[in-house]
C-alpha cells in the first residue's frame, strides 16, 4: 500500500500544480467500476485511503478555495464514506478556484447507461418526447455535464488505454502518455503535459487551415 499512500501525494502535487496553472476542472479517477474485481484486501485498504483523505484533506481544499465534486455510483460505498463525501461537497460548493472531480466507483460506460435510463424514464412520464433526445439533452443528463468537455486525458505508468473513462466526455480531448508511474507523477510531469497540449493543434474535424483559421 505504500504505493498508494505516495499516490496521495502525487494527487497533492497536481492538485496545487493545476490551481497554480488556472486549470478550470481537474478530474481524477481514483476508483473505477472494475476496480471491485481486485483482491478484497486491496479493496478494503484503498477504501481505508479514500476515507482517510476525505476526513484529512477536505479542509485544506476548502481553505484554498477549491470545490470538490465526486462523480460515480456511491451507492456501492459505506454509508461513512457517502456521508463524508456529501458533507465535503456542501463544505466547499461555493468555491471559486478550480473544480477538483474525483470519480470514484465510476466508469464510463455506467455514466452513458444512467443517462439513457433518466432520459428514458423522462419520456415514459411524458416530460419529454423521444424525438426531443438529441447530444445535448444525453450530455445534460451526464456526470460533468455541464462542464466543459474534456481538453486533455494524462495516462500515467505507459498504458495507452482510456480504461472507460468519461467515454463520452472525452469525445475530441487530446491523449498523452507518459511512462512515469502516478506516484512519480509530479508538478514538473505535469507541467511537461501541459506543455506538450499548448504545442497541439485541435481540429475538431475541421482541415489545418480551417483550425488554423479560427484559432483551434
Amino acid at each position: 500500500m505504500r504505493g498508494h499512500h505516495a499516490g496521495v501525494e502525487a494527487v497533492r502535487a497536481v492538485i496545487r500544480r493545476a490551481a497554480e496553472r488556472g486549470v478550470g476542472t481537474l478530474t481524477l479517477f481514483a476508483f473505477s467500476s472494475e476496480n471491485w474485481r481486485r483482491p478484497a484486501a486491496e479493496i478494503q485498504a484503498l477504501m481505508e485511503l479514500f476515507l482517510m483523505a476525505l476526513k484529512r484533506e477536505v479542509k485544506k481544499l476548502h481553505d484554498n478555495d477549491i470545490k470538490l465534486s465526486v462523480i460515480g455510483d456511491r451507492e456501492g460505498f459505506s454509508s461513512t464514506i457517502q456521508k463524508h463525501i456529501a458533507s465535503a461537497e456542501e463544505l466547499t460548493a461555493d468555491n471559486g478556484g478550480l473544480h477538483l472531480v474525483v470519480a470514484a466507483n465510476y466508469g464510463g460506460r455506467w455514466d452513458i447507461t444512467r443517462a439513457a435510463r433518466r432520459l428514458g424514464q423522462r419520456v415514459a412520464a411524458g416530460e419529454l418526447e423521444a424525438e426531443e433526445i438529441d447530444e445535448q439533452a444525453m450530455e445534460d443528463e451526464l456526470c460533468l455535464g455541464h462542464e466543459p468537455p474534456v481538453d486533455l486525458c494524462i495516462r500515467t505508468s505507459g498504458e495507452r488505454r482510456i480504461s472507460n473513462f468519461l467515454l463520452w466526455q472525452m469525445a475530441y480531448a487530446e491523449l498523452y502518455f507518459t511512462p512515469v508511474l502516478w506516484p512519480d507523477f509530479g508538478a514538473e510531469a505535469f507541467d511537461d503535459a501541459l506543455a506538450d497540449f499548448a504545442g497541439r493543434q485541435r481540429r475538431f474535424g475541421m482541415t489545418d487551415e480551417q483550425a488554423e483559421a479560427q484559432g483551434a
